[in-house]
């Protein structure tokens, strides 16, 4: 990703783009913040229907999944940056609430110690990889789905 392709396509002068983003990685942690704000509004406007907490949490995953592959481009920026960058990121703590709330509720009703945290933060690590697979082509997004299924079965655990 070019910051000069950047703002060509958005159709604003390079010094511009560079006023408001010094830096390629100060974009790319705007465009996650971005995309996680339009999930967690899509999983506020439509709750996942699942109805076991692993369901929940998969469905939350590939909602994710499939906006991020509305652009693979994208996708693959945001992850390569995501795991080579520096720059600290609150990605991994949204996803993991995120996974949390469908899959057991309110983050801030569940205790600071409950292994439930660990495990929704495992589990967004888990999609992460996932997404590198589909990414280079080793996987599609049915394969993903039934190991995610199968993971959160076994992970999310009611205490």
């Amino acid at each position: 990703m070019q910051m000069r392709t950047v703002s060509e396509r958005a159709g604003v002068a390079l010094g511009t783009l560079y006023r408001y983003f010094p830096s390629k990685m100060d974009l790319v942690v705007a465009v996650v913040s971005e995309e996680l704000d339009l999930l967690e509004g899509s999983i506020e406007r439509r709750p996942p229907r699942g109805g076991s907490a692993p369901e929940r949490a998969v469905e939350v995953l590939m909602r994710a999944t499939r906006g991020l592959m509305r652009e693979p481009e994208l996708a693959e920026a945001l992850i390569r940056s995501l795991l080579l960058s520096d720059i600290k990121t609150d990605f991994g703590e949204r996803m993991s609430g995120l996974l949390l709330r469908a899959a057991s509720g309110p983050p801030e009703d569940i205790p600071a110690d409950d292994p439930r945290r660990l495990v929704s933060r495992a589990l967004s690590g888990i999609w992460t990889m996932e997404m590198i697979e589909m990414l280079r082509g080793n996987a599609t997004i049915e394969e993903i789905q039934s190991r995610l299924e199968i993971t959160a079965a076994r992970l999310l655990i009611d205490p």
